[in-house]
């Protein structure tokens, strides 16, 4: 099994600290997210363990070997961290099959992988002229080329329309399912949250969490259950009784906060009261991560004045 190992990793740049003693493992057969704001050290993270940056101190390994001592790398790692790095006066055909060919990776692979990502039908056309999301897809496909256990992308949906959203998604979930380890940096809460079943969490350079995506929520956005009902003044005499709070919103229906949907109805059925809609108001990931990165944004913008 391959996996990514993190282990008390720091990054100094002069007196600037990058990464602060970093320890956690990315394991095969999931979709890892990696998440944190701006300037957190997820990039930084991932160029270290890709051997473009050297660590102050501690150490960062894909199955247990450093990336640098890799003979032919791309075929045990697949990574995307720059849509623009390919050279534009290059073919998107010929841009993979240089790194095809430096990595003892045969032609036929440079043509499954460019039906695999959509761009058969621009392969001959030259770099420069792509749009980012063609960038972004002939990245991938890079990254695919030599069929690694390990696949690295930061930021992959970034510049692809819906279509191309929807199939990143599909092809995330698919190579997980294939038992490789995958790790996605990504500032796209919703995007992240309709792929990932773990999520490492950084902040300022440290680690603030690594734990399942469902236990990452719930253990920050208080539960909530939506409710409707035709007589609100039963509902709500109903649930004051039983010490819970209840608020009605504009479109009609009411929330109650701190409730699950089973003792609801169970109270609700009880007493009598007619109900149209109960339903569990789940946390999002977008409100989970914001509640654990309050404190931790290096950049900020100040609240606009009404």
């Amino acid at each position: 099994m391959t996996s990514i190992d993190v282990q008390d990793l720091t990054k100094e740049y002069g007196t600037r600290r990058a990464v602060d003693h970093l320890t956690f493992r990315v394991r095969p057969g999931r979709v890892t997210g990696f998440l944190g704001p701006n300037g957190a050290g997820k990039s930084t993270t991932m160029r270290l363990v890709l051997g473009l940056d050297h660590p102050t101190s501690g150490s960062a390994t894909v199955g247990g070997h450093a990336y640098a001592g890799m003979r032919e790398p791309l075929r045990q790692v697949g990574a995307l961290l720059d849509a623009q790095a390919a050279q534009g006066s290059r073919t998107g055909r010929d841009h993979l099959r240089v790194l095809a060919t430096s990595n003892r990776i045969p032609d036929r692979r440079v043509d499954e992988v460019l039906e695999e990502t959509g761009l058969a039908s621009v392969a001959r056309r030259r770099v420069r002229t792509y749009s980012l999301g063609m960038r972004q897809r002939l990245g991938i496909a890079a990254a695919l080329l030599g069929d690694p256990a390990v696949v690295m992308l930061d930021e992959p949906s970034n510049g692809l329309d819906p279509e191309g959203i929807v199939w990143i998604r599909t092809l995330l979930r698919r190579l997980a399912d294939e038992g490789r380890t995958v790790l996605v940096s990504s500032h796209l809460m919703n995007e992240t949250a309709s792929f990932a079943d773990h999520l490492v969490v950084l902040g300022r350079g440290r680690l603030l969490a690594d734990t399942p995506m469902r236990e990452f929520i719930d253990a920050r956005v208080r539960p909530t259950v939506r409710v409707r009902t035709q007589d609100p003044a039963a509902l709500r005499s109903a649930l004051a009784r039983h010490g819970h709070d209840v608020v009605e919103h504009p479109d009609g229906h009411w929330t109650v906060t701190d409730a699950r949907v089973d003792d609801i109805g169970r109270l609700t059925s009880a007493a009598g009261v007619p109900i149209l809609e109960l339903a569990p108001d789940e946390g999002t990931l977008e409100q989970a991560y914001l509640d654990l990165t309050a404190n931790q944004t290096e950049f900020t913008a100040q609240p606009q004045e009404a």
